[in-house]
């Protein structure tokens, strides 16, 4: 695609822009006529997002677990912005750390909330002198499984249930100054975290005791098969992407936006049903083992 320079209306800085949604964002705020930051953690990441939009695009390398990596991406957009500050963040970068929590390393634990957690406010902070310019929006990149957890993925939601707290408390303290917050909740997505994620499950299932595959090697096969499906039927991260520029530019933003018809049926099943049938429900759909009642 031809690069070109033409008139930006704000610059967006955009986290975890490598590869599925943040790249998918990335590239639509650009289409849009942004001035994009595209934060990245590798160089030919950074090639192939150039090579897929205009100049307005600058990838910026952003480790969101490293403060100094974060210090200097402010660094760099603020020598280009200056005074006019930046008009969005979208907080995108995370991980999956998937695994039975009986056997789950602490380590991998805090992996999951320090980067789709600590991360995306370590960002948020280091951004906001240039939000307040803009002033600008935030909008944080969450999941349906913020609001209803699943077994095998116990970390990774409790990510995503506690970004759901801090959009709204964010949300709240900075609405006198007309700096809008919302939260993204997409449901499954045709993105590489699935790939990741079964990579990591890899790893933990080398990591664990003869007793641990005794008790969950079945459910992690079926934990498997279900995540695989779920990738293959998973919107295409370009949908997200249109969420994304509605929260960011819309005169009447909404707060959250659950993408997908599952992540809709799952919201749904989340209110209505009570615990135990939520349960039995999720466990069925993902061919888990139920045991007993009790």
């Amino acid at each position: 695609m031809a690069r070109n320079g033409t008139r930006s209306r704000g610059a967006v800085v955009v986290t975890g822009a490598s590869t599925g949604i943040g790249k998918a964002c990335a590239l639509r705020l650009d289409r849009l006529g942004c001035q994009v930051f595209a934060g990245i953690r590798k160089e030919s990441d950074g090639a192939s997002l150039t090579e897929k939009s205009s100049e307005r695009l600058t990838p910026i390398f952003i480790d969101v677990t490293e403060e100094a990596s974060i210090a200097e991406a402010v660094k760099a957009v603020s020598k280009v912005v200056g005074e006019d500050g930046i008009v969005g963040l979208v907080n995108n970068a995370g991980v999956a750390m998937p695994g039975p929590l009986e056997f789950l390393p602490i380590g991998d634990l805090r992996t999951q909330i320090e980067v789709n957690v600590i991360g995306q406010i370590a960002v948020t902070q280091a951004f906001m002198p240039l939000l307040r310019k803009g002033p600008g929006r935030i909008v944080n990149i969450g999941s349906i499984g913020g609001r209803m957890a699943t077994p095998l993925l116990g970390a990774y939601n409790a990510s995503k249930f506690a970004m759901e707290a801090l959009t709204d408390s964010l949300r709240m303290e900075l609405k006198p100054w007309g700096i809008h917050v919302a939260i993204v909740e997409p449901g499954s997505t045709a993105t590489r975290i699935w790939d990741k994620g079964q990579d990591a499950a890899d790893d933990l299932l080398g990591k664990m005791p003869k007793k641990g595959h005794e008790f969950y090697d079945q459910s992690v096969d079926a934990m498997r098969a279900a995540a695989d499906k779920q990738a293959k039927a998973g919107i295409p991260p370009s949908e997200v992407a249109k969420v994304v520029a509605h929260a960011l530019f819309a005169s009447k933003p909404k707060t959250r936006y659950v993408v997908g018809r599952d992540a809709q049926i799952q919201a749904a099943v989340a209110k209505l049903l009570p615990d135990r049938m939520r349960d039995w429900l999720i466990l069925q759909q993902m061919g888990l083992p139920r045991g007993s009642n009790r």
